[in-house]
């Protein structure tokens, strides 16, 4: 029994995770390489900083894996946000800033193809927010919406 538990548990850890419909994460394919997707990204982030969006930094773990002595295909994290937005909501709560500022992942899977992971607003307002003792405004959440799906579609598309 213990055997079959094991063999169990990791095979429904290798299994994709975008055949999960309802986890927050959204995924979206990119016809660029990551470092193209990821240049295309922070460039989008950054022709909205009239907005106040700003790209933060990126964590290559792949880099990280190799200077580790192990290997990894590329992953990128992009830490971006709107201090603007952003700062408020973590006054009033400190703890915040362990989800915030929001990431994106560019990543390369076994095929070779590149995709974009972000977690939706709906995600944050339903989940990220009230962990945290905040809400979320409706129309805050809905322009959040705009905004992502501009910059990724502008990334990948």
């Amino acid at each position: 029994m213990k055997t079959f538990l094991i063999t169990t548990v990791m095979a429904l850890a290798m299994l994709n995770t975008n055949a999960f419909a309802d986890n927050g994460l959204i995924t979206k394919p990119s016809k660029y390489t990551v470092k193209e997707t990821v240049e295309k990204f922070e460039a989008a982030v950054k022709a909205k900083a009239a907005g106040g969006w700003v790209v933060f930094t990126e964590i290559d773990h792949a880099a990280a894996a190799k200077e580790a002595g192990l290997e990894m295909r590329p992953r990128t994290l992009i830490i971006f946000g709107n201090p603007k937005g952003g700062t408020p909501a973590m006054i009033k709560s400190a703890t915040l800033a362990i989800d915030l500022p929001m990431k994106a992942l560019v990543w390369q899977d076994d095929q070779d193809k590149v995709w974009l992971t972000y977690n939706s607003s709906a995600y944050g307002a339903t989940y990220v927010f009230p962990r945290h003792g905040l809400s979320t405004p409706e129309e805050a959440s809905k322009a959040l919406d705009g905004f992502l799906a501009d910059v990724t579609d502008r990334s990948t598309q």
